[in-house]
């Protein structure tokens, strides 16, 4: 553990998901994959289209609305409807097609469980104060095991942005009524995180689980209050 800045207690804290709880790249990953495989065994005309041909789909629709790399859930679904509509659905067949693939994505996106070191020490955290997620992503924390720890989770959306904007870190200041000065947020991304909710006032703490951390290798130069190495020594802090 190393302190940037002087240490005091706080009485709250918040924590990103992706590459702070779990290496996320992987299970994307697989969870692509086996949706690319579920669409070509269950719509035909989609078995001549790679990653290529939805990605344009979904350069297209971001160019069009910005916002919508807020919306991880919304920007997939209007990506799978315009690159189903180019191959001719329409209809119920449409949003069926669109229904079922995207269901199936979601479900395997999820398709992990936390480590045990990591739950343990979730558990421990949660004991001594209450916990809040706050994930541009989209994973499903029943599913992986960890939404007993947590008190709610704030998903980046159209209506709630991504990080580094500071709505999500507002929502839960007022979902905890507390300062920020009385928050510690946890992520492992200097920008998104540890500069988004120092914008906020909160208090952070930098910790990554999905590479070796070193502050000189990252393309963010800020501090924050503190490095971990473990959970485990954060809960033995708090």
């Amino acid at each position: 553990m190393i302190f940037y800045r002087r240490w005091r207690p706080v009485k709250a804290l918040t924590f990103d998901l992706d590459d702070t709880l779990y290496d996320n790249h992987p299970y994307i990953i697989r969870a692509e994959k086996l949706m690319y495989a579920y669409m070509h065994e269950h719509y035909p005309i989609t078995q001549e289209t790679d990653k290529t041909f939805w990605r344009s789909f979904r350069n297209q629709i971001i160019k069009a609305d910005p916002r919508l790399k807020s919306d991880m859930i919304v920007l997939r679904r209007k990506t799978l409807t315009a690159g189903f509509e180019s191959l001719g659905l329409k209809g119920q067949d449409l949003t069926d097609a669109v229904d079922n693939v995207y269901d199936c994505f979601y479900r395997e996106r999820s398709n992990f469980r936390i480590s045990d070191d990591i739950r343990s020490a979730l558990a421990k955290l949660a004991e001594k104060a209450p916990l809040v997620a706050i994930t541009n992503g989209n994973v499903d924390l029943k599913a992986v095991g960890i939404d007993e720890f947590f008190d709610t989770c704030f998903h980046a959306s159209l209506e709630q942005p991504m990080k580094p904007h500071r709505h999500m870190f507002d929502l839960a200041k007022a979902h905890l009524s507390l300062k920020g000065s009385d928050i510690l947020h946890v992520g492992d991304n200097l920008e998104k995180d540890v500069m988004g909710a120092k914008a906020a006032g909160f208090r952070t703490a930098w910790y990554a689980v999905n590479r070796t951390m070193n502050l000189s290798s990252e393309s963010v130069s800020v501090l924050p209050d503190l490095e971990i190495a473990t959970l485990e020594e954060l809960a033995d802090l708090i």
